[in-house]
């Protein structure tokens, strides 16, 4: 019988951070524990099958990215919730994963942001519920989220054009214009260990260019030019504060060099819909009760079938 969960690790070379989180993934009950090796060269597939036998790990020859990786993970995961967490992260208790499924006894969620610290950046506990009830935001994070895997391959994804940077906004976005919902968790905090450090370059373009491409993408006139023209304004004040204009620049230049064909591919949400998006990332959280008459009527196409080939993806 398929498990309820699948609990998704995407890795490359970071073999010992992975031995480090997987036991308490292992901890979760009946679950089965997937890890993809986007290509690593240290071993990681190695190491996985010799000390974690239990564990199923697909390895690619060459390195596709996250996010290719976390959408072939979907489609190979026997589970019905897809739990994605970081290499670098820790359950720190062995009930998350129970106490999260409980969130999807909603027919509307669609996914949840579970409770996570960054334990070398700050005390503060992100993504965490504000109180007793469902409170629903606008996105989540990668490094601790789950997603209804049915709703994810039937919205397509995440877009692979992204490369990394606004994958989830993105997704949730689409998520909430097919009626399906973002929750706060409540559980203990997963703890990520990821140590602070500056902001390569790439990843700078990116997070202004995939801001661009999200907005060309999804936003529905007549939001959109105000909507780029903000995007712009923070770009422009990101790379004074930085004092790193060419990655910003680059990053809007690529936008623009994909606009002809990200126009031709626009699905823009429905008015009402980023109106409500708007609210969650401006006044949000908000308790679902009060959203609830907002929400568009629930629609799932029939989700790709499964992917029964396990062999190594070149």
């Amino acid at each position: 019988m398929a498990p309820e969960a699948t609990i998704v690790v995407t890795t490359r070379d970071r073999r010992d951070l992975l031995r480090r989180m997987l036991p308490g993934a292992l901890a979760q009950g009946d679950v089965e524990v997937l890890v993809i090796d986007d290509g690593s060269r240290d071993g990681t597939d190695t190491m996985v099958r010799e000390e974690f036998p239990s564990v199923r790990v697909e390895r690619s020859e060459t390195s596709l990215g996250l996010i290719a990786q976390r959408n072939r993970a979907a489609r190979m995961a026997r589970g019905d919730i897809l739990f994605s967490i970081d290499d670098d992260a820790e359950f720190a208790d062995t009930s998350t994963v129970s106490q999260t499924l409980e969130r999807f006894a909603d027919p509307r969620v669609g996914a949840v942001a579970m409770p996570y610290v960054d334990i070398l950046l700050s005390p503060h506990v992100q993504n965490r519920a504000p109180g007793a009830g469902s409170w629903v935001a606008s996105t989540y994070r990668g490094t601790a989220h789950a997603l209804r895997r049915d709703v994810f391959l039937a919205l397509g994804g995440y877009r692979a054009e992204l490369e990394r940077q606004g994958e989830e906004p993105d997704y949730c976005l689409r998520m909430l214009a097919a009626g399906y919902v973002t929750l706060l968790g409540s559980t203990a905090p997963i703890v990520h260990r990821e140590a602070p450090r500056p902001q390569p370059d790439r990843t700078l373009a990116l997070v202004w260019r995939n801001e661009l491409l999200h907005g060309l993408h999804n936003v529905p006139l007549p939001y959109l030019p105000v909507r780029l023209a903000k995007v712009l304004a923070s770009a422009a004040l990101s790379a004074f504060e930085l004092r790193r204009p060419a990655p910003v620049a680059r990053g809007v230049l690529e936008a623009a060099t994909l606009l002809p064909r990200t126009w031709r591919a626009r699905a823009a949400v429905p008015r009402a819909t980023y109106r409500l998006d708007h609210d969650l990332r401006r006044r949000g959280p908000l308790a679902l009760e009060q959203i609830a008459a907002r929400l568009p009527p629930r629609r799932l196409a029939a989700p790709p079938a499964r992917d029964v080939d396990h062999a190594s993806t070149p």
